[in-house]
């Protein structure tokens, strides 16, 4: 064989390369295009959640830098979509006063939601003589004392959506929930119990 019959034949295997490099690339292009076509298309939203009520069992914060907290949450989601069902992997929800957890985490069982379906969850979440701050056991006293306590329930999780055959990658889902809690004579719950009060909310959620 002569050299050039070997050049040439050097030369073929990079066309080849560069051709099969480039069917390559442009599939993975006319794919991503596809993908965001249909997301364009479908307009997918986040789902909207909402505190309804919290029933309050137990919330003693007398220990300093110490409380025992036990707390069942009433939390609705919408999914506002048409064509795109939701999977949550994943939910645990907490209770945090100043940004400082005071509850431990409680975890929602997965489930699927489908379109324009509401979902409904009564989870408990609560905590036995948890840290807290020594700057924040002082505030949430003062609070306590005055009659009211505002505290966020959140939720941290992950969610996947589905369209058609079509199953996204798992993202993170944060909602937090503003609720406005009042004890002693400025009380605006219904008792439910013995030692427990429950306080209708209907506060909307922010959700990332």
């Amino acid at each position: 064989m002569s050299v050039k019959e070997c050049g040439k034949h050097g030369q073929c295997r990079r066309k080849i390369f560069r051709r099969i490099i480039a069917g390559i690339l442009i599939f993975i292009l006319i794919v991503l295009i596809t993908i965001l076509l249909i997301w364009a298309i479908l307009r997918p939203s986040k789902p909207r959640f909402i505190l309804q009520d919290t029933t309050v069992y137990a919330f003693n914060a007398s220990t300093p830098n110490l409380l025992t907290s036990n707390f069942q949450v009433t939390l609705s989601s919408r999914n506002p979509n048409d064509r795109i069902g939701i999977y949550y992997d994943r939910l645990d929800v907490y209770a945090t006063y100043q940004n400082q957890q005071i509850t431990l985490r409680t975890s929602i069982p997965p489930t699927y939601q489908g379109h324009k379906e509401i979902n409904v969850w009564s989870p408990f979440v609560n905590g036995n003589s948890v840290p807290i701050a020594p700057e924040y056991s002082a505030s949430l006293g003062s609070d306590q004392s005055a009659g009211s306590i505002f505290l966020m329930i959140k939720i941290d999780g992950r969610v996947r959506w589905k369209v058609g055959t079509f199953i996204s990658g798992r993202y993170h889902l944060y909602v937090r929930c503003p609720a406005f809690i009042t004890f002693g004579s400025k009380s605006n719950g219904v008792s439910v119990g013995e030692n427990a009060i429950k306080y209708q909310l209907v506060t909307r959620c922010s959700v990332s």
